[in-house]
């Protein structure tokens, strides 16, 4: 057995590898930057770890999932594995703990943000650690032409100057042929080297069903599928509401939200991993990295704005490859919705500039001044003085913020500080509080240490969920023991934030490049589109065009979706059809574009002639445009 496999089944059991990890493996380890494409459950993890394993040094993974890196953290500790992460809300000397014993050989596998890489810290102990590999999970997220870009990502390339020797492994389940070529470009591979994995789900029926009345749908897609289940919707208010009424109509439910308190979500998603909840209804903060093989059933009550997006979270059904479905649902409103994002997400370029005019006289900012300054951000005060709507708001000031005149925090969590105003001993010896009171100090204690040198930040809704105390009773303990100057108290608040990186501009002179807005603009039209077309196009097969749009041009159809399944039911022959064909092609022997009418005079049904059409153009074998049909 060679060592990579021998490293397999000496730590996870197994006696092979299956798809292309073998090729990823022996790719990255003779020293190759890397991309490999898999689909959601195609074994990902298992590409860098292995390598991690057979090379000296420390294998460094940029992550955007701190869940997730937790969960792969424990799990490979369970295994004998030194591995460690680093993560926003972490304690200062926690943080140096980690990365040195990273550089003394504690660690062999390393998670990180890729926020943590513009750290100073982190930048200068990354110079003193023996990097073996350096991997990108979601490595689409470095691409603009990627339906989830985060510019944080952009500073991945950075380190390779750091450690020029070590080779890249990118990673990604949703990618097209522009994403792929801008991902490698972006993280600066030496040579271009993709190794694929077929995005084919033969165990994952893709449904779009057409309904008038969403909610009953759904109820009755759950009354008739055993087993866990996923609800998407897009707003975080009707995540509660749904969960609610299943709740109430007999099916065990919860949600999930990026609202939540981090405490909370994880202890939401527990109780859906681990069955106490059968249905989790989410937004799309929902999803990435959630490890949970026996789903079911992924319905989506709101359509996603992108393929990939619906391709990522339609794929956490069936990881275990046993019979599962995905399910849009899809009325006659949501052509016009999907359209309508369009200008919520990219307003007109005078209504962003009327923005910016109006954000200086909110902080009172003059003509060539302001560089520098920093404000929080009340959006809702904004758009009621201004007359303005919070969403187009929100797409201006990103807009403004990627043209390099703001710096826009619109998810800024500031979270809650505490130290202790009293010693240990003096503490212990306090009287006078009661049994809430002392359960809170207790987790207080035991979770955080320095409190009595200095503030530390604390997470209320963990304090919460390990005292069984309501959370709003915590913030008013913590409220009251402040009071009485037992200890310091700094509630957390999360609010936008804004800050001017240049001096104030007049707003007629602001210009925004091509890249910032029409480029950018023109991607997410196409991405609306392509999503508009799979959800109303009922002639292809739903996983044919799943596939095609991420480059996977010939491919069976899958016989179970709902175009599928409508198409057995015609009576038509394979006899009838080859002969339709045939005359199809013989029309159009010249090579010469004929109007499409011209098929009317073929003597054959036309329901038949209608079928074979939409087959050969699915076949890419002829091409149908402006009226006009002719051999490709």
């Amino acid at each position: 057995m060679d060592k990579y496999r021998q490293i397999l089944h000496d730590y996870w059991g197994y006696d092979d590898f299956r798809g292309i990890q073998r090729e990823i493996i022996e790719s990255v380890c003779a020293g190759n930057d890397t991309l490999g494409l898999m689909p959601t459950g195609g074994g990902k993890s298992v590409t860098f770890q292995v390598p991690a394993l057979s090379m000296p040094g420390v294998c460094l993974v940029i992550t955007p999932l701190i869940a997730l890196m937790k969960d792969q953290v424990d799990n490979l500790r369970s295994r004998g594995i030194k591995a460690a992460a680093v993560y926003s809300g972490m304690m200062h000397a926690d943080v140096i703990a980690t990365l040195e014993n990273a550089i003394f050989g504690g660690v062999k596998i390393l998670y990180v943000s890729p926020e943590r890489l513009s750290s100073e810290l982190f930048r200068k102990k990354l110079g003193h650690m023996k990097v073996s590999l350096i991997t990108v999970d979601e490595a689409h997220c470095i691409s603009q032409w990627g339906y989830d870009f985060r510019p944080s990502y952009l500073r991945i390339s950075d380190i390779r100057s750091v450690h020029p020797d070590a080779p890249v492994l990118a990673l990604t389940a949703t990618a097209t042929p522009r994403v792929v070529d801008d991902i490698q470009d972006k993280l600066g591979f030496r040579r271009k080297n993709v190794f694929r994995m077929s995005f084919e789900r033969k165990n994952l029926a893709y449904l779009v069903v057409r309904t008038s009345d969403k909610w009953h749908e759904t109820l009755r897609l759950l009354g008739s599928t055993d087993g866990a289940a996923i609800v998407y919707v897009r707003s975080r208010k009707r995540t509660k509401e749904i969960a609610k009424a299943l709740t109430d109509g007999g099916i065990s439910a919860t949600f999930y939200n990026a609202g939540l308190e981090t405490a909370v979500r994880d202890q939401r998603q527990r109780d859906w991993q681990e069955g106490r909840a059968r249905v989790m209804v989410a937004t799309n903060a929902f999803g990435m990295g959630i490890d949970k093989a026996d789903v079911r059933l992924v319905v989506h009550i709101d359509c996603p704005d992108s393929i990939e997006a619906y391709f990522q979270e339609a794929g956490r059904a069936g990881r275990d490859g046993k019979p599962s479905r995905a399910v849009l649902l899809y009325d006659g409103n949501d052509h016009a919705k999907l359209q309508r994002r369009i200008s919520e997400t990219f307003p007109d370029k005078d209504d962003i500039r009327t923005v910016y005019e109006h954000l200086a006289y909110f902080y009172q900012i003059g003509l060539g001044s302001g560089g520098g300054c920093r404000f929080e951000f009340n959006i809702d005060r904004f758009c009621q003085y201004f007359h303005h709507f919070p969403i187009q708001v929100n797409s201006a000031l990103k807009i403004l913020a990627r043209a390099g005149y703001i710096d826009y925090e619109d998810e800024r969590d500031n979270m809650s500080q505490l130290t202790m105003l009293l010693g240990r001993d003096d503490l212990y010896r306090l009287d006078g509080l009661d049994g809430d009171e002392n359960a809170v100090i207790t987790s207080l204690l035991r979770n955080y240490g320095g409190l009595f040198s200095d503030f530390c930040y604390i997470d209320e809704s963990l304090i919460s969920c390990q005292t069984g105390i309501d959370r709003n009773q915590v913030y008013d303990i913590l409220k009251e023991l402040n009071r009485r100057h037992i200890l310091r108290f700094i509630p957390r608040k999360a609010i936008p934030h804004v800050r001017y990186v240049q001096r104030r501009e007049a707003s007629e002179r602001l210009v925004f490049g091509k890249d910032v807005y029409d480029d950018r603009k023109s991607e997410y039209v196409e991405r609306i589109n392509a999503i508009t077309q799979y959800a109303e196009n009922d002639d292809v097969c739903r996983s044919r065009q799943l596939l095609k749009y991420f480059g996977e041009e010939r491919s069976a159809d899958c016989g179970q979706c709902d175009v599928c399944l409508a198409h057995s039911k015609r009576p038509s022959s394979a006899s009838q059809k080859a002969a339709v064909e045939a005359a199809i092609r013989g029309l159009l022997a010249d090579e010469r574009p004929h109007p499409v009418t011209d098929l009317g005079r073929l003597a054959y049904d036309r329901d038949i002639i209608k079928e074979t059409l939409e087959f050969l153009i699915s076949e890419e074998a002829v091409a149908v445009s402006d009226g006009t049909i002719r051999l490709k």
